[in-house]
Parts: C-alpha cells; sequence; structure tokens
C-alpha cells in the first residue's frame, strides 16, 4: 500500500498548490482553514505532531482546538497497546455522521498505529470517512499527499517502509515556549518480546551530532530552558550519546538537558560520567527495568539480569549516594508467577527508585508475548499493580525526604492546585510546589525544600 505522486513529484509543487488552496479558502471563508491536529501517546509523538503543525503552517493553516471547526483534521496515532487503537477507531468511528454532513472536510490518520498493514487495511476497508492514512515513515510526504487528496478527491494510504536518510528540512511548532523535544534517533532494534515499537518504527536511524547540536543551540537562544533529547533508546545512538551529552553541554546559555530513554543492556559507565561530569545534564536517569525476575526478564528478551542492573545503580550511587533513578515496570508479564512478582516487589526496595512508571501487561498482537500463555487473571494483575504501588509509596515517602532542608533549581512549568502555589521539576525530575508569582513560569526559580510527601516535594522561594 504505497502512494503515487500523480501531479506532485516533489514537495515544492505540491506545497505550492497547497497555499493557492488556502489563500483561495482565506479569500472565500475569510479566514484560513483550520487543522485540528491531536497527538496520542509518548513524546516521541508530541514531537512528531509539532512537525506537522509546522509543515502546515508553512502551508497556510491555521490551528483550532475544536474538530467541527475544521477543514482538516488529523489523528497522529499510537500502537503501543491495543487499547489505545481501539480508542482511535471509537473516535473515528465517531466522525461518521460528521463526515456526512461535512464532505469536504480531510479525516486523516497517521503514526504508528497507521504504519501497521492490519490497522491500514482496516480503516480503507471499514472507516470510508478516512481520506488520508499514513505511516510514521511518510510525515516528510505531507504536501503530496494532502494535495493529492485535495486535488483529485481520493483516499491516499502510505505505510510504505523507507529507511532513508532522516529529514531535517522541517519546521516544527512547538507547544511549549520553554520546553523542548529533540529527538536524536527514531526506531529500535531491540525487539522486546512485548513490544510493537520496532514495527512500527523501524530500525534505529540517528541523525548526526552536528543536526542535534545546531537545533539545541537554536533553541537555547530563542530562550528554551530545557531540552528533552528523545529515542526509543538514547545508548544505541549511533555515534555515542555520552560524547553527544558533552557536545551539547558546551552549548552557551541557562538550561538544561534530559532524555528519555535508556535500556539498561547499554548503560554503562561511561554514561553515568557523562552526567555526572556536565553541569547542564539533570542528575537523574530514567532506566526501564520492566522486571526484578531474572526469568521474565529473559521473557520479555531485555537482555540483562537484575544484577546488570544493579551495577548500574551501584555505580552511579558510589559517586553520588543520593543519585535520581526512575523507571518502567510491567505487572503480571505472560507466566509471571507471584513469587516472581515479588522479586520485582523487592527490587524496588533495594535501588530506591524517586518515582515508577508501572503498569498491567497488555497483549499486544503482533508480538511475541501475545503468542505465550497468559494465565492470570486481569484481577490478579490489578492487585499486583496495588501491592507494588503501595510498596513503592513507602519507599518514596523515606527516600524523598533527603531532600529536606537543601536547594532545589525549579524550572517552573505552571500554576499548582493550590491558589497562589507554583509548580514545577527539580533537576532529579521530582515536583517541587511552593509559593510564588505567575510571572516564574518558563523561568528557573531556588526552592529550599521543607517538606517530603510520596510523589512530589513542598519548599519555599529562596529570594
Amino acid at each position: 500500500m504505497t502512494f503515487a505522486t500523480a501531479g506532485f513529484a516533489d514537495k515544492s509543487t505540491a506545497l505550492q498548490y497547497l497555499r493557492e488552496y488556502t489563500a483561495e479558502y482565506k479569500q472565500k471563508n475569510g479566514h484560513a482553514p483550520l487543522c485540528y491536529l491531536h497527538s496520542f501517546g509518548c513524546q516521541q509523538n508530541v514531537s512528531d505532531g509539532e512537525k506537522l503543525k509546522g509543515a502546515l503552517t508553512l502551508a497556510g493553516y491555521g490551528f483550532t482546538e475544536i474538530y467541527d471547526r475544521a477543514a482538516l483534521i488529523i489523528f497522529n496515532t499510537c500502537a503501543v497497546r491495543e487499547n489505545a487503537e481501539d480508542k482511535v477507531y471509537g473516535v473515528i468511528g465517531g466522525l461518521k455522521h460528521f463526515k456526512e454532513q461535512h464532505p469536504e472536510t480531510i479525516i486523516g490518520i497517521c503514526g504508528c498505529m497507521a504504519q501497521e498493514k492490519k490497522a491500514a487495511d482496516h480503516i480503507k476497508s471499514t472507516y470510508r470517512q478516512v481520506d488520508l492514512v499514513f505511516g510514521t515513515f511518510a510525515f516528510s510526504k505531507l504536501y503530496e499527499m494532502l494535495a493529492e487528496v485535495l486535488k483529485e478527491k481520493k483516499r491516499v494510504f502510505n505505510i510504505e517502509e523507507n529507511a532513508s536518510e532522516i529529514d531535517e528540512d522541517f519546521y516544527q511548532l512547538r507547544e511549549n515556549k520553554f520546553s523542548a523535544f529533540v529527538p536524536i534517533m527514531y526506531g529500535c532494534n531491540n525487539f522486546c518480546t512485548y513490544c510493537i515499537v520496532p514495527y512500527v518504527r523501524g530500525r534505529e536511524r540517528s541523525r548526526t551530532p552536528q543536526a542535534v547540536y545546531d537545533e539545541v543551540k537554536k533553541l537555547v537562544g530563542e530562550g528554551y530552558k530545557e531540552i528533552m533529547l528523545l529515542g526509543q533508546n538514547v545508548n544505541s545512538y549511533s555515534y555515542g550519546f555520552p560524547a553527544l551529552l558533552r557536545k551539547l553541554n558546551e552549548i552557551e546559555g541557562d538550561f538544561r538537558l534530559r532524555f528519555m530513554s535508556s535500556h539498561p543492556k547499554d548503560a554503562g559507565s561511561d554514561l553515568i560520567d557523562a552526567i555526572l561530569e556536565c553541569d547542564k545534564v539533570c542528575k537523574h536517569l530514567h532506566l526501564a527495568l520492566q522486571s526484578g525476575c531474572d526469568r521474565v526478564l529473559k521473557e520479555m528478551n531485555r537482555r540483562y539480569t537484575a544484577a546488570d542492573y544493579m551495577k548500574i545503580v551501584d555505580y552511579a550511587r558510589g559517586k553520588k549516594p543520593d543519585f535520581s533513578f526512575s523507571t518502567d515496570l510491567i505487572v503480571g508479564f505472560p507466566g509471571e508467577s507471584y513469587e516472581e512478582f515479588c522479586e520485582t516487589k523487592e527490587f524496588i526496595k533495594k535501588v530506591k527508585f524517586d518515582n515508577i512508571y508501572s503498569f498491567v501487561y497488555s497483549r499486544r498482537s503482533g508480538t511475541k508475548a501475545a503468542e505465550m500463555p497468559d494465565n492470570i487473571s486481569d484481577k490478579q494483575k490489578g492487585l499486583w499493580l496495588r501491592e507494588l504501588l503501595l510498596e513503592q509509596r513507602e519507599v518514596s515517602e523515606k527516600w524523598l525526604s533527603r531532600f529536606i532542608g537543601k536547594k532545589c533549581r525549579v524550572l517552573v512549568d505552571g500554576k499548582g492546585k493550590e491558589e497562589g502555589m507554583l509548580t514545577g521539576k527539580n533537576d532529579e525530575n521530582i515536583i517541587v510546589n511552593f509559593r510564588g508569582g505567575e510571572e516564574l513560569i518558563g523561568n528557573f526559580a531556588d526552592v529550599a525544600i521543607t517538606n517530603a510527601m510520596n510523589w512530589a516535594l513542598k519548599g519555599e522561594l529562596i529570594g
């Protein structure tokens, strides 16, 4: 299922057509055609959505948060869990009546879910209201595809995998004015048995260090305070991830660097050294554990043991005793016993994570784990998850108290839930709440920590 560029042999020709279309639309309706674009899922999807918005801005589109005002509706989808796909099917199914009333409105589905042939075929045959479907490799063809739909009045589908060099010619319309996502690589080679990502994002492809450096330097010059480097496994960055951190750390300006995500099999002492030695890199590592049981880790194809993981923790804490770790955990993996689940509970007490992101295992068709026997009921998995969260709550209540009496540098990202309160995160990626004026939002503030809860810190503004 590929796209044929009939009438639009290149990007510039298609862009010119779209600009003429949007100008004519504006002359006729008094405003530019509006796009409703919603991104589901991870930070990478959010970043992709921002690039789509940038491309559409250059073509003359405006944006709306109300879909029934839109001339173009795009859902940028996630495929990590099947219930995420079910949600998308529900949303587009609900647009059938809308499309009948507004036949000129273009409806598009893109992203990870759209990259799956099974999903694309299902949309093509069942959801006739959808005009445009394109996968993760076709974002750079947006102009050609959209122009084809508009000019030829036909449906366009493009899920062809294209592993050519990364397109650096993009304008990104960023949603946040002080914190920015910067992908450094795309795809994944790990093939964890529960994960669909390598099948919908393709094999690993890295941007050059210079391209990343230039983008970060530009963002810092524009006043961005936080840069989040993105990759399915940043440790697999082709040109050396610790070296990239050191290169970016040399950029002048008052900003900080974060990154997501790290795979334990590739996280070594050189990564920890770079984090500790670079003053602009946050002293925090999100390192997905998934399970504290070696047998389960092997079934997941994670390619490390609990002892391997602990070596990384011990190395970091040996150099900085209060080094911050957070992690991802899957509860109720097929075949997991309660005793094996308890190994994970014991492991989180041993590591002392600042935070965990835990999920009940969700079957994902197309993965090896989906074919494994799974005799654990959803109810039982839910009970295990509750046990895990209670265990982590006890760990956090004790471990976060290490910040009491210390000064934290906080990037303020908004108003808190209580009147007069602000909220933000410190270098360790922990929520900090304190009283202060709204003019601090988007800026760094020094906060003296006075109280620790199991999920956040409270403090008082210094100065």
